[in-house]
């Protein structure tokens, strides 16, 4: 049995979430506001879907950009990617930006972002002391932020 993804409109203008290839992991997300937002650049913006959904348990739903806007505009989402989490029912927002150098019109209807649907593995933590902890060691250790490029 597959997992349920259920949704419904809160307004009557907002368009469902598509798969725009027979191959896209991610589904379209489209504007669904009452007057054009103009973005401008550096500007952000909380823009409505006017839609809701409910993710089976075990399961979260990711707000990713639109690779189209980010190349051609400099547009992208903000918190990338944004967390819809499996007991979340309030409207999907998605959180623009505008990192290009041009002012950007947002008009409802506009597809603004995908959504993209991942497993959420069950799991619990374990404290453990710093002396067990420091047994744990691999090869990569302590090492992050670039520590492979230098």
């Amino acid at each position: 049995m597959l997992p349920y993804v259920y949704l419904t409109r809160l307004r009557t203008d907002a368009l469902l979430p598509q798969q725009m290839s027979a191959g896209a992991s991610g589904f379209d997300l489209f504007a669904a506001i009452d007057d054009e937002i103009l973005l401008h650049p550096g500007q952000r913006a909380r823009i409505g879907t006017g839609i809701a959904i409910a993710v089976a348990s075990g399961y979260e739903a990711q707000v990713r950009p639109r690779s189209g806007l980010a190349d051609a505009h400099g547009i992208t989402v903000l918190n990338a990617p944004g967390t819809i989490d499996s007991d979340y029912r309030g409207e999907i927002g998605v959180v623009l930006i505008n990192l290009g150098e041009e002012c950007y019109h947002i008009v409802s209807g506009m597809r603004i972002a995908q959504l993209v649907f991942a497993a959420v593995p069950a799991l619990a933590f374990e404290e453990v002391s710093l002396e067990q902890f420091s047994k744990m060691q691999t090869v990569r250790g302590r090492g992050g932020f670039g520590h492979t490029g230098k």
